[in-house]
């Protein structure tokens, strides 16, 4: 589990802003506003940021924006690179996947910009553009 301090930064591409419509599979029908932050592979392990694959059922986290436009949303951490893997590859609004979605349009970012992720406590995160 994370712990107070632990950070990392992104780099955001096209498929984690336009999460809805920029899709590799026809699985589900196109739907405009949804994001997501990625969570590379070597911080999940690190982190041991698990999605629901684990035992723990998955983590979960409150999060906070610099800009104040997120205060205190849930994110959970899900997804995977392979069938059954227990490290999650990405942060989704949970039971909103259009949360962060709405923040990116919010805070004008664009293919290229990073995210820093700030861990401020194990279950709390602050993310900012820079």
């Amino acid at each position: 589990m994370p712990n107070a301090g632990d950070t990392f930064i992104v780099e955001l591409k096209r498929s984690h802003l336009e999460w809805g419509t920029h899709r590799y599979t026809n699985t589900r029908n196109r739907i405009y506003g949804e994001g997501y932050l990625p969570i590379p592979r070597p911080h999940a392990r690190s982190l041991s940021i698990f999605n629901s694959n684990h035992r723990s059922g998955g983590y979960i986290c409150s999060c906070t924006s610099a800009d104040g436009y997120l205060r205190d949303v849930t994110l959970k951490a899900t997804g995977c690179n392979e069938r059954g893997d227990v490290y999650a590859k990405q942060f989704q609004g949970r039971g909103n996947l259009r949360l962060l979605g709405e923040w990116f349009n919010a805070i004008g970012a664009a293919v290229g910009d990073c995210i820093r992720i700030t861990w401020t406590s194990p279950t709390n995160i602050f993310i900012e553009k820079i």
